[in-house]
């Protein structure tokens, strides 16, 4: 379930708003599992409903809160761990990814800030290795219906397809699909790497 009002694409599909968490917070009794991805422009809103619907962070097993090196972004986590840890949301449950690391910056050199706060407040899980880097595939199957799994094991031969094609426009068509692959072959074990450490019960 998408939450989001900013930022929304088409192909996102219908977004639950966050003003709408009574309804959620019912659907949520009625499934086995579900993922709830709040979108940040609506992360406000949710702590507030859940303030009003007291318990309600009961219905979550788990909250994933990602983070990118930017200092502003950085005190904005901070703030969300501390509201959803006045929230009663415990330790154990709230997780941190540390998204678009950049090539040759350590996790504690990016995020400073953040863990020398989670430092002096234990209030959520801290585990190096739930790291992101920054890839530019994220942008390139944006509004496409590809998923990174299937496409890292695409058995195309682009290279033989290129050499065949007669048109420049083809053979870059062809290109690109062939540095996508390589994108998502490069990626697919960092994201597993990443659920991996982030040690999510079933």
């Amino acid at each position: 379930i998408t939450i989001e009002s900013l930022n929304a694409d088409e192909c996102q599909g219908q977004a639950l708003r966050g003003r709408q968490f009574g309804e959620l917070q019912e659907y949520l009794q009625t499934v086995a599992g579900v993922v709830v991805d709040i979108g940040a422009s609506n992360v406000e809103e949710l702590l507030g409903q859940m303030q009003r619907y007291r318990g309600s962070h009961e219905d979550f097993d788990g909250f994933v809160v990602p983070t990118v090196p930017v200092l502003k972004q950085q005190m904005d986590t901070i703030a969300t761990l501390i509201e959803l840890s006045r929230l009663g949301v415990p330790t154990s449950r709230l997780k941190v990814v540390f998204n678009m690391v950049e090539s040759g910056i350590t996790v504690a050199q990016a995020f400073d800030p953040l863990l020398a706060f989670l430092k002096q407040q234990p209030i959520a899980r801290v585990n190096l290795n739930c790291k992101l880097g920054a890839n530019e595939i994220y942008a390139r199957i944006r509004n496409t219906k590809s998923d990174l799994a299937t496409l890292a094991i695409d058995p195309t031969d682009y290279k033989a397809l290129i050499a065949q094609a007669k048109v420049t426009t083809e053979k870059v068509a062809l290109a690109q699909k062939l540095a996508v692959r390589r994108l998502a072959c490069g990626v697919v074990p960092e994201l597993d790497a990443c659920f991996a450490a982030l040690e999510l019960k079933a």
